[in-house]
């Protein structure tokens, strides 16, 4: 299987990724610079487990057509018996991640599917892996032209893998200046600008390993003294919903072609750069908006709460990258189902939607029925039981805060009866 996001080296990088996360976490919080909140982090960790169902379920057309390719018209030019192959492939890869990238933030369509990875309005570690469920539609297609050439399957994949785990580590604010590597490579310093919104800054640094592609095609900017990188997007998501965060830029996309009247609107607005609208579709921002980060007050058990949903998603998700091969389609399927669906409902919680808990008890309910009683997962394999004991656990814990809730609003009432 030939697939830009599969390889192995990404199912053991990511244990070492979440030790990365609490160590700048904990170092953050030591020098008094933290740059984590538990809803962005939440949504960013959220997303990049989901991300991997995809690619788990072997969604699209790519693999197919890779293969095809590599069947039929490959030319032949690169073995995989000569050295020089990794290195070419890997120069190739970054060339070609370039402009795919490039063009997902010039071209609208495309830009909806990766502009899930620029909502998050902090910029740390865990926005890493705030990956696309929705890149397999068509990124794929920057990469044909390597497959014609003749990089081998293995090759393709190897360095694929090793170009986006090099990316984990640029996506942090406690990292400096890095000297004359800023010219060569894209470091955490001139990958921030690329996260920024701000119009000094937009549209710039698109390289993956490689800086020095953005110098050669004039898209490198460097980060200004005076100004301040602000993240996030220009049309802020305002939601930590990993489903809403997917769809968000193809709904606006939908609506604007519904409403607007000018007939060449309708199409245009598909394929037109990622900031222009119809005229009769434009809104108004709030200047101020553009500073505010989306945080809405929620309460302690909420935070709590969420908090070991998180370590779940992390657990459930990451064992079953090891434990892929030892479960059916439909038990993946399930997987992808279960996780995507109790992270879209405790991301509501985080946005104080408190009747979540009920959803989310019902959910638990449900799950535990499925696997116990209709065995839709096989419980002998770790990844299934540590989703039987998510549920087991939702459903014990949500169960003493709504007892307890319910115990509280019985005595404040009471209190008001006697007063």
């Amino acid at each position: 299987m030939i697939i830009t996001d599969a390889s192995i080296i990404i199912a053991f990088a990511v244990p070492v990724f979440f030790l990365l996360i609490f160590i700048e976490y904990f170092y953050g919080v030591f020098v008094g610079k933290n740059t984590y909140r538990l809803n962005d982090t939440f949504t960013s960790i959220s997303l990049g487990m989901i991300s991997r169902y995809p690619t788990m379920l072997n969604l699209g057309m790519q693999s197919f057509i890779f293969i095809y390719i590599s069947k039929y018209f490959n030319v032949g030019l690169l073995s995989v018996k000569n050295p020089f192959t990794w290195v070419i492939a890997f120069l190739l890869y970054d060339l070609s991640y370039y402009w795919m990238h490039r063009m997902h933030h010039e071209i609208k369509i495309l830009w909806a599917t990766h502009s899930v990875h620029h909502h998050g309005e902090d910029y740390n570690l865990a926005t890493a892996l705030r990956q696309t469920s929705t890149g397999w539609l068509w990124k794929w297609i920057f990469y044909l032209p390597m497959i014609f050439l003749g990089v081998p399957g293995e090759v393709f994949v190897t360095v694929a893998g090793i170009n986006l785990v090099y990316q984990f580590w640029v996506h942090t604010e406690h990292i400096g200046h890095l000297g004359f590597l800023e010219k060569i490579f894209i470091t955490p310093m001139n990958h921030g600008i690329h996260h920024a919104k701000n119009k000094e800054y937009i549209d710039a640094n698109y390289g993956g390993v490689f800086i020095i592609w953005d110098r050669m095609f004039g898209t490198y900017i460097a980060r200004k003294d005076d100004i301040k990188p602000v993240y996030g997007t220009a049309t802020a998501l305002k939601s930590f919903n990993p489903i809403w965060a997917n769809f968000q830029v193809f709904s606006i996309m939908f609506h604007d072609s519904i409403k607007t009247k000018n007939l060449k609107d309708k199409v245009k607005v598909w394929f037109s750069k990622t900031y222009w609208r119809p005229d009769d579709c434009i809104e108004n921002k709030d200047s101020k908006d553009f500073y505010d980060k989306y945080n809405p007050e929620i309460t302690k058990d909420i935070k709590v709460f969420s908090f070991f949903q998180m370590f779940f998603t992390i657990f459930v998700s990451g064992s079953l990258l090891f434990f892929v091969k030892d479960h059916s389609y439909n038990e993946i399927m399930a997987f992808a189902i279960a996780i995507t669906l109790l992270s879209t409902f405790t991301a509501s919680l985080l946005q104080g939607t408190k009747y979540m808990y009920f959803v989310i008890l019902c959910f638990s309910i449900f799950g535990v029925i499925g696997i116990e009683y209709l065995e839709l997962l096989n419980i002998e394999i770790l990844s299934s039981q540590l989703l039987f004991g998510q549920f087991l656990v939702n459903i014990a814990v949500i169960s003493l805060i709504l007892i307890y809730q319910g115990y509280q609003s019985l005595s404040t009432q009471r209190i008001k009866e006697y007063s």
